[in-house]
């Protein structure tokens, strides 16, 4: 079955939507790491938020990295990464460099 079609205000309004939730989704799941996220999908936490930093911009908002990551975060990222953040195993740091190299 196809989507529906729908007008351009109604598909961006359920992209925020869907936006919306993942942000909400992952402010809840402190429990998954932003390595095993970028070592099963190819992005994190941090990627999110320099994407949502990349659409201000080009909308000629100016809008700093610790900014969009707290609106990703739901808090100042030190903070996130002080209550949440563990130290990556050696097996998460090989996989991470094999699947990124000169990251």
């Amino acid at each position: 079955m196809a989507a529906p079609e729908m007008d351009e205000t109604t598909r961006t309004a359920l992209e925020a939507a869907a936006f919306r939730r993942l942000v909400e989704h992952l402010r809840e799941r402190t429990d998954v790491q932003n390595i095993d996220m970028m070592n099963l999908a190819g992005f994190c936490r941090n990627c999110l938020s320099r994407w949502y930093r990349e659409g201000a911009e080009a909308r000629g908002i100016a809008l700093a990295d610790p900014d969009a990551r707290e609106i990703i975060y739901g808090m100042p990222y030190k903070e996130w990464q002080a209550r949440h953040q563990t130290e990556a195993t050696p097996e998460q740091k090989a996989r991470f460099a094999a699947a990124n190299p000169g990251h």
